[in-house]
C-alpha cells in the first residue's frame, strides 16, 4: 500500500473510529466536530465555497498539488493556461484554473516570512525545481533572477492571485501550519491559529478539506489534473 493511500485511508477511520480507540489528534478532534454539526449539537464551520461562481471559462481544470514537488503543481497551473491561450487563441478569460494545496503542499500556501522563521526548506529538503540544488525560500514564490528559465516567474503563486486565479487550501492540512506555530513560538492553538492565518498569502480560499476542493471543482466542470 502506498504512503499516500494509508494516509488517506488514516484520515478516514478518524471519521468513523470512536474517539476512545483513537489519541486526540486534531484531525481526529475536527471529524468529530463534523459529526457533531451532521447531528445538530455544534454548529458546522462556514467555509466560502462562492469561488465556484468564477468558474466561468470554457477550459476548467483543478491542479491537485499534495506534495510541495518544488513547487511545480504551482507553475505547471500557469504554464498550461499559457499553452492552451497559445494554442487556441484564446484569451486569459477563456480559462478557469483551480490550484488545491493540500497534504505537505499547505506549505505553499503561507508567505516568505513563514518559510523563513520555521526553517521550512530545511525541514522539508526542499529542492530549486530547475537545478535541484537545497532552497530555502519557498518555490511557488521565485521571481526573475531567482533560476527559473525566462518567464515563468508570471506563474508565481502570488502572481496568479493577483490575476485572479483561485488558489483553495486544505483545512486538515493547514493544522500542521497551526502545530508548527504552537510549538515553536509557545501560543495556545487559537492564538498559533491567528497568526497561521496572518501568515498566509493573502487572497488563498480555506476550504474543509483538500479533496472536498477538489470535488467541488470538478463537480463545477473542472477536469482533474494531478500537479505533484
Amino acid at each position: 500500500m502506498t504512503t499516500a493511500r494509508r494516509d488517506f485511508l488514516q484520515q478516514f477511520a478518524l471519521g468513523s473510529l470512536s474517539a476512545t480507540l483513537l489519541p486526540m489528534t486534531a484531525q481526529a478532534a475536527w471529524a468529530e466536530r463534523a459529526v457533531a454539526a451532521s447531528t445538530g449539537t455544534e454548529a458546522a464551520p462556514q467555509y466560502d465555497v462562492t469561488w465556484t461562481r468564477r468558474l466561468t471559462g470554457k477550459y476548467k481544470a483543478v491542479y491537485d498539488s499534495p506534495d510541495i514537488g518544488g513547487g511545480l503543481g504551482v507553475l505547471r497551473a500557469g504554464i498550461v493556461s499559457a499553452q492552451y491561450m497559445s494554442a487556441f487563441n484564446v484569451p486569459a478569460s477563456a480559462l478557469s484554473p483551480v490550484i488545491v494545496l493540500r497534504h505537505d503542499g499547505i506549505v505553499l500556501a503561507m508567505q516568505q516570512d513563514f518559510w523563513d522563521r520555521y526553517k521550512v526548506g530545511e525541514k522539508h529538503h526542499v529542492t530549486h525545481p530547475w537545478t535541484g540544488a537545497p532552497l530555502t525560500r519557498s518555490p511557488a514564490l521565485l521571481g526573475a533572477g531567482d533560476g527559473l528559465p525566462a518567464g515563468l516567474e508570471a506563474h508565481a503563486l502570488d502572481k496568479q492571485l493577483a490575476r485572479g486565479v483561485i488558489v483553495l487550501a486544505c483545512a486538515l492540512a493547514f493544522q500542521s501550519v497551526i502545530d508548527t506555530i504552537a510549538t515553536a513560538d509557545a501560543l495556545s492553538p487559537d492564538a498559533a491559529a491567528t497568526k497561521a492565518r496572518s501568515m498566509m498569502l493573502p487572497g488563498i480560499i480555506m476550504q474543509p478539506s483538500g479533496v472536498f476542493a477538489t470535488s467541488v471543482a470538478q463537480d463545477h466542470g473542472c477536469v482533474y489534473v494531478r500537479a505533484t
